[in-house]
């Protein structure tokens, strides 16, 4: 099968201005670019396109492949147009291009490959901290939050220049974004690569007069953003939720980045929380301890009644199953956790004293009783208060 050439890969003819291939590249990189398309195959599309592209936009490779193809001068056993340096490969000896990128890899000289300035890139992503209420994190809660992030500027659709008018390719780097220079060291020629100063790295100048009024030539504007943001049931604190592209705006018709929530939960007087179990605290009198009862307990879902056998001792603990938290993205509820604590009563009245002796002597206990001393009523009244 016919290996596909690269004019094919960005669609253009053969005798392609540079102008028709930058344009062909950057509207095929924004469709392909992996943070834009999931798509099966869109990563190896995106990886060929800047192959492709890597070569046609530089006269000299061009020249090159218009000539040999995409072996390259070499043949079929030479590195080609695929490698990352421009030399010959190792098999050919310790030339200028071989050793340059043995040198490369081990010294950090060399030619670098320079990730192409006008890529679509990815905003940066931002984060928002909300407080909620105990009850709204557990059955969640639509609401809306206001923040603030870089927006592309609705004047200029991110050029950053004035309607009808474009950034211009910089003279200084050819459009690349880098300027390459040349020294010569004992082991041969090395090249390096800064940024270009007079683009920033970006591969366009716009002219001072052309620039956007509204962004002033930046593409961006900085906004107080209003969303509407739906809390899903049984968050908890610490958690984070993920919104895709309410972060700050893309450049070069990349993505918008992300927005992260982190949750931070106030705590409950009645409930305490482990995940998706409620723990709750319930006091009942002896003589329900000891005779049963049925009582009302509290849970997040309301009032149920709770069945205390006779004979309970304090500190047991009951399980109710399914009035918990709702599980985060499941079903079902988890449950709740109940613990019951024997309540001894501080003062008792005279029946209330008489029945105790009669139910100790009923069990064979002499119990005589202490009265209280004066400062033990004053400790209890202030107790009490």
């Amino acid at each position: 099968m016919a290996e596909e050439s690269y004019y094919d890969i960005l669609g253009v003819s053969k005798d392609a201005s540079d102008s028709d291939i930058n344009h062909a590249y950057r509207r095929l990189a924004a469709k392909y670019h992996p943070d834009v398309n999931h798509a099966p195959g869109a990563e190896e599309k995106f990886k060929k396109i800047n192959e492709a592209y890597e070569v046609l936009h530089d006269k000299q490779k061009r020249a090159q492949y218009d000539q040999f193809g995409s072996a390259g001068p070499q043949g079929s056993g030479g590195q080609g147009f695929g490698g990352f340096g421009q030399g010959q490969g190792f098999s050919q000896g310790f030339g200028a291009g071989g050793f340059d990128d043995i040198f490369s890899q081990f010294f950090g000289g060399g030619q670098r490959r320079q990730a192409d300035p006008t890529a679509p890139r990815q905003g940066r992503d931002l984060q928002y901290t909300m407080t909620l209420k105990f009850m709204d994190a557990i059955f969640g809660k639509t609401t809306t939050i206001k923040y603030d992030r870089d927006a592309e500027c609705k004047t200029c659709h991110g050029t950053g220049a004035k309607p009808g008018k474009a950034p211009v390719t910089c003279s200084r780097c050819g459009g690349r974004g880098f300027i390459t220079s040349v020294r010569q060291t004992p082991l041969g020629n090395i090249q390096t690569q800064t940024t270009c100063p007079e683009c920033n790295g970006s591969g366009k100048i716009l002219k001072p007069e052309d620039r956007c009024t509204t962004c002033h030539g930046s593409g961006h504007i900085h906004e107080k953003h209003e969303l509407e943001v739906k809390i899903p049931a049984g968050v908890d604190d610490g958690q984070q939720m993920r919104l895709q592209h309410q972060g700050d705006a893309g450049a070069n018709g990349g993505p918008a980045g992300d927005l992260y929530i982190i949750f931070r939960v106030t705590p409950s007087r009645e409930f305490r929380r482990d995940g998706s179990t409620i723990y709750v605290d319930q006091d009942i009198s002896f003589a329900q301890a000891a005779l049963g009862d049925q009582v009302k307990v509290k849970t997040v879902h309301g009032d149920v009644d709770l069945k205390i056998p006779a004979g309970t001792q304090s500190e047991t603990n009951f399980r109710l199953r399914g009035k918990g938290v709702p599980h985060l993205n499941g079903s079902g509820n988890g449950d709740e956790h109940v613990t019951v604590h024997v309540r001894t009563p501080k003062s008792l009245n005279k029946r209330q004293r008489e029945a105790m002796m009669a139910f100790a002597a009923a069990s064979g206990e002499d119990v005589k009783g202490v009265k209280k001393s004066v400062l033990d009523k004053l400790r209890d009244a202030f107790e009490d208060k």
